[in-house]
């Protein structure tokens, strides 16, 4: 049962925001550190990706780990299994099983949307972003964003000319 009353229940639940929140501050932070610029939000794209970086063609999405179901198993048996980060309540049970069932789903499909526009998609999960792993985290995704960068960025096609030496001088090879 709940140890709290109704009304204090919704006004926690109503105080919860999304946007602004704790682990994507530290996403933000870690990013605008390393030199990577962002717009918040966009209302344009599927989904409102919490960062959007037109130059890499990537969207972040940063995760709380319990609304979106992270490591949790959502069998249709109404059986769950629970994560080390995302319990299920015990109380109102079959309503939080289908309503993260439904965010995982949403989630999948405006991913699979953005894809289809040719948007790079990152998701970041509350509990990588714990002081233990943040820096490896915010590591990680500065490595990823430059790599989408180069492999988009890529010279195709005739390599460099080869440079012979003539008279101690340098002198590109005639093809």
């Amino acid at each position: 049962m709940d140890k709290l009353s109704l009304e204090q229940r919704h006004k926690n639940m109503a105080a919860i925001r999304s946007r602004n929140t704790k682990p994507e501050m530290i996403v933000r932070k870690g990013l605008w550190s390393r030199g990577f610029r962002y717009r918040l939000n966009s209302p344009r794209l599927p989904g409102h990706p919490d960062l959007v970086l037109k130059k890499y063609r990537t969207c972040i999405f940063v995760n709380g780990c319990f609304w979106h179901g992270h490591g949790v198993t959502l069998n249709i048996i109404h059986e769950t299994l629970n994560s080390d980060c995302c319990k299920i309540p015990q109380t109102n049970r079959e309503f939080w099983v289908a309503k993260i069932r439904r965010n995982q789903e949403r989630d999948i499909e405006e991913q699979k949307r953005l894809a289809e526009m040719g948007w790079h998609c990152i998701t970041i999960w509350e509990c990588e972003l714990k002081p233990s792993k943040r820096e490896e985290t915010l590591r990680s995704l500065a490595f990823t964003l430059n790599k989408i960068w180069l492999e988009e960025h890529a010279v195709i096609g005739k390599p460099y000319p080869k440079l012979e030496e003539e008279d101690g001088m340098l002198k590109a090879a005639e093809e």
